[in-house]
């Protein structure tokens, strides 16, 4: 029900742009492709440890992670809070939400149609490098019968200027991941509420600054596709907070998905900038997928939190591999050196004593899995196949059939049994829920503390790996608010 269609998978699959103004200007400047290797090579072999962080970690290239901020020492101090708390902040409502979209190849692409299908909202602008990209999408907004967007196609930086727009309510990324923490951040000192694909930001000190920039200009700043509105999590979900499964004790997820041939076809990963994260960085890259769920389902920065760390990853075998099988002599990969490790292995423990296993491999042969397990005191689910054992309802020690807990299914569900778009739907019910909370002025179901959280794994994964699996602490985002309850993405229907 929930597999992810491959051509849809993982944020950001798509090329997308960068950053600097000037909407007029020719200099189309170096091109994206030529960026991207660079930053490929510049970061290639680089391990977190070799950098450090503060203003070292600023002069150095986005693409390359930096020292994760700050080693196990000190990770998890808050810095001072420089505004005041998002937490409850409802948006301001509207009747039309004007979007602009940076990034528009496979992920932005496809996702354009979706906020186009969904009532209310208006595709303004467009921005892409590559014009081929940016005019496709621009003939669906006015096949969608809405006024030609603005387009925005002059190099790296123009999505500089769709920001600067005073008729933009929402900016959403899909863009390769170097870039997803220099958009969110120029969107939200542009005033605009921000929603980008993940990984939302590479280090830590990314993430506290886009904590930050979030209370300072009291803007919105999100985790997209983070597939907490799977009609299976948002089930699991409900049944969690109405006590099914008893006392939470543990639970799992994943991104297990074999990239393998996207990653080495020339013409998908533009650059090819994913497989490049291969040869920078070992650890947990795209924990958001697993993570976001398990976290939703314990209630983390919503009564629980999520407290360390502990990694450990397999050698780096798989893509290389497949390289020597599959590429000829001659091609560029075989110039590149890989250290990933070909899966990735996470447990995140949470204050209240509760364990939480992340898995991440793209690289090796298997069936895709976001795993997507809860365990208690009553029973356990387990998806990819989805099925349930909860007592009293199972007592023979056989699974039984999730399809008879239909009841639990969340309102969004049962008003949208067959949405359109990628991921079994979950990615329309996300986009249709974020546009009605603008239209209406509601508290978004999940924040910026999330998207800090739910990403903190991606730098100190590699950390823990580098430190043969010793824990690493998990930065409070909340700076202590955390303890207190308040709603989450178990959302109450809104009155029309």
């Amino acid at each position: 029900m929930n597999e992810a269609h491959p051509h849809h998978h993982g944020g950001s699959d798509e090329p997308g742009p960068a950053h600097d103004p000037a909407q007029g200007h020719d200099d189309q400047g170096p091109s994206r492709r030529s960026v991207l290797w660079t930053a490929g090579a510049a970061g290639a072999g680089l391990g977190l440890g070799a950098l450090t962080t503060g203003s070292a970690a600023a002069a150095t290239p986005s693409g390359v992670p930096g020292a994760a901020a700050g080693a196990a020492t000190g990770a998890a101090a808050a810095p001072a809070a420089k505004g005041k708390t998002m937490i409850g902040v409802p948006f301001e409502g509207r009747s039309t939400v004007r979007v602009g979209i940076i990034g528009l190849g496979n992920r932005g692409g496809s996702m354009i149609d979706l906020f186009l299908a969904v009532p209310g909202v208006r595709v303004v602008a467009l921005c892409d490098p590559v014009k081929e990209k940016t005019a496709k999408a621009a003939k669906k907004v006015t096949d969608a019968g809405q006024p030609a967007p603005a387009v925005y196609t002059k190099g790296e930086h123009d999505f500089e200027n769709l920001c600067k727009r005073g008729d933009i309510d929402f900016v959403y990324a899909a863009t390769p991941w170097d870039w997803h923490f220099d958009m969110a951040r120029t969107a939200m000192l542009n005033g605009k509420h921000v929603g980008v694909e993940c990984p939302i930001a590479l280090r830590l000190d990314q993430l506290w600054e886009l904590v930050d920039l979030s209370e300072r200009t009291r803007r919105h700043c999100m985790q997209l596709e983070n597939c907490c509105y799977g009609r299976n999590e948002m089930r699991v979900l409900r049944m969690a907070h109405a006590g099914l499964f008893g006392d939470l004790l543990h639970g799992a997820g994943a991104y297990n998905h074999d990239l393998r041939g996207l990653m080495f076809d020339p013409d998908y990963y533009e650059g090819p900038w994913r497989r490049l994260w291969h040869t920078r960085l070992r650890g947990d890259l795209y924990p958001n997928h697993g993570f976001g769920p398990v976290a939703n389902y314990m209630d983390v920065n919503r009564g629980d939190r999520a407290v360390r760390i502990s990694s450990f990853g397999t050698p780096a075998l798989g893509l290389a591999a497949y390289r020597k099988e599959h590429m000829p002599a001659g091609d560029p990969s075989w110039k590149e050196s890989y250290i990933e490790s070909d899966r990735t292995i996470s447990l995140v423990q949470t204050a209240k004593g509760r364990v939480i296993r992340l898995e991440h491999d793209v690289s090796t042969p298997h069936p895709y899995s976001r795993i997507n397990s809860l365990g208690g005191t009553k029973g356990v689910f387990e998806d990819y196949p989805e099925r349930i054992y909860l007592e009293p309802d199972q007592s023979n020690d056989e699974w039984g059939d999730f399809a008879k807990y239909a009841e639990w299914d969340h309102w969004l569900w049962k008003e949208h049994a067959n949405p359109p778009g990628g991921h079994g739907g979950m990615d329309y019910m996300l986009v249709f829920r974020l546009m009605q909370c603008m239209r209406m002025g509601l508290v978004p179901d999940f924040d910026v503390y999330d998207a800090a959280t739910w990403t903190a794994p991606v730098p100190l994964s590699d950390l823990s790996i580098k430190a043969k699996g010793a824990p690493q602490e998990i930065p409070d985002f909340t700076r202590g608010l955390w303890k207190k309850a308040r709603p989450g993405m178990d959302s109450e229907k809104p009155e029309a």
